[in-house]
């Protein structure tokens, strides 16, 4: 049965919350609500998520106790839920215009949170790590005082109170699937070192060095190989290498295949001067930014409607963990709390840029405040420079125009 499809009382939510006054709000803030906390015509629920059981609880209008429902992991269950929560607020008096449900981002990722949208109840995903925990050394844990923890936050969340938790904005299924290839890429690549690895380790135990897996003629090249003391390769050994070697010729298949689709779906997507595509297209004009890092950039970064470049920042992780108390006052390094993907290609794009835009501003900058040759200093200006780099592209428009020049050095023809 497709979802929201059928159902006994599903209808009539859907119907009600269509018909009533819905106060989303307009724009988005993660530190805090926008939208006027109306108590006593809103029902609040929070969702505990696990792979076969969610824990829901919820606050209820003219109700005085909190109930607390264990359901399978069904969203249809859920939605049942809340319409047997709201006509029980009904019955004790209370007009329920505003249904608002959180649940705290994870596995389940972000399809709860749309399916709930498109049936007119507000949804929010809190960001995991924004939720203060007890810290002590062994503090209890379970799913009851977890969900206690959720419903807290968010009530103080839901009245613009800030510090209690952030929420994470909720991408369309769209932008989620923009973020696949580039991710998929990651992955096979961070195998295809795996592979090669352990390639080498094999061969080194028995002596074998300078040998190269990623060679076109690797399996020929094989047989030839001689341990130190003069042997060929026992026959296990020689097996596993060469079902070893067939891995990695699949990945790297896979992998020219993520960079050729993606080049292709550039070269068919019509040539506009607004979108995702546009700011691929123009970052990539960059010398020494390839449709990689561009393709990252974008769709991790770019595209998303961030607040200001502190946020910018804060979002790539690119930002100091201050720790002060008294008289003491000192850098704990990066936060390290935002998109390590984001995070980890602009610091490799900044050491790439160091080679290829040796006359920019950019490197000037860098050059001068390292000429102390301290290997300390460079990687602290590194960072700086990564941070400028992200900075740079995203004085565009968020939409890509590419009215505005962008302020990196333009491309070498």
């Amino acid at each position: 049965m497709l979802w929201g499809s059928g159902g006994e009382g599903m209808d009539t939510l859907e119907r009600r919350d269509h018909a009533m006054e819905h106060p989303m709000s307009q724009s988005f803030d993660a530190s805090r609500s926008l939208t006027a906390f109306e108590q006593d015509s809103t029902l609040v629920a929070a969702i505990e998520m696990s792979q076969s059981k969610w824990l829901v609880a919820a606050v209820i209008p003219g109700v005085a106790r909190q109930p607390l429902k264990k359901l399978d992991a069904d969203a249809g269950a859920l939605l049942k839920q809340l319409q047997r929560w709201r006509d029980e607020a009904s019955k004790a008096g209370r007009a329920i215009r505003r249904i608002v449900c959180a649940y705290e981002a994870g596995r389940d990722g972000f399809w709860l949170a749309r399916w709930l949208q498109a049936r007119a109840i507000e949804t929010s995903v809190i960001h995991a790590a924004s939720i203060a925990v007890s810290r002590e050394h062994r503090r209890a844990k379970t799913d009851r005082i977890d969900t206690e923890l959720l419903m807290r936050s968010f009530l103080g969340w839901l009245r613009g109170e800030k510090r209690h938790c952030s929420m994470v904005a909720i991408p369309t299924m769209a932008e989620e699937d923009a973020r696949r290839p580039s991710r998929e890429r990651e992955s096979l690549v961070g195998e295809q070192t795996r592979i090669v690895n352990r390639i080498k380790a094999l061969l080194a135990l028995f002596g074998i060095g300078g040998f190269n897996p990623r060679l076109r003629k690797a399996a020929q090249k094989l047989a030839t190989l001689r341990t130190a003391e003069g042997t060929p390769l026992p026959d296990n050994a020689d097996a596993e290498l060469r079902r070893d070697l067939e891995r990695l010729r699949l990945v790297r298949e896979q992998i020219r295949t993520i960079e050729s689709e993606r080049v292709r779906r550039l070269a068919l997507a019509p040539a506009a001067a607004t979108g995702p595509h546009a700011m691929v297209r123009l970052i990539a004009r960059v010398f020494g930014i390839g449709i990689e890092t561009a393709d990252m950039l974008v769709n991790e970064a770019l595209a998303r409607n961030l607040r200001d470049r502190r946020a910018v920042a804060r979002y790539a992780g690119l930002t100091g963990a201050p720790d002060e108390s008294g008289e003491r006052h000192r850098e704990k390094g990066l936060a390290r709390a935002g998109n390590g993907r984001v995070r980890r290609g602009m610091i490799q794009l900044a050491w790439r840029f160091l080679i290829f835009q040796k006359d920019s501003r950019l490197v000037r900058w860098f050059r001068e405040r390292t000429a102390d040759g301290r290997s300390t200093t460079r990687k602290t200006m590194i960072v700086a420079l990564a941070r400028k780099l992200l900075l740079a592209p995203c004085r565009l428009a968020p939409t890509g125009a590419t009215t505005a020049a962008p302020k990196l050095p333009p491309a070498r023809t």
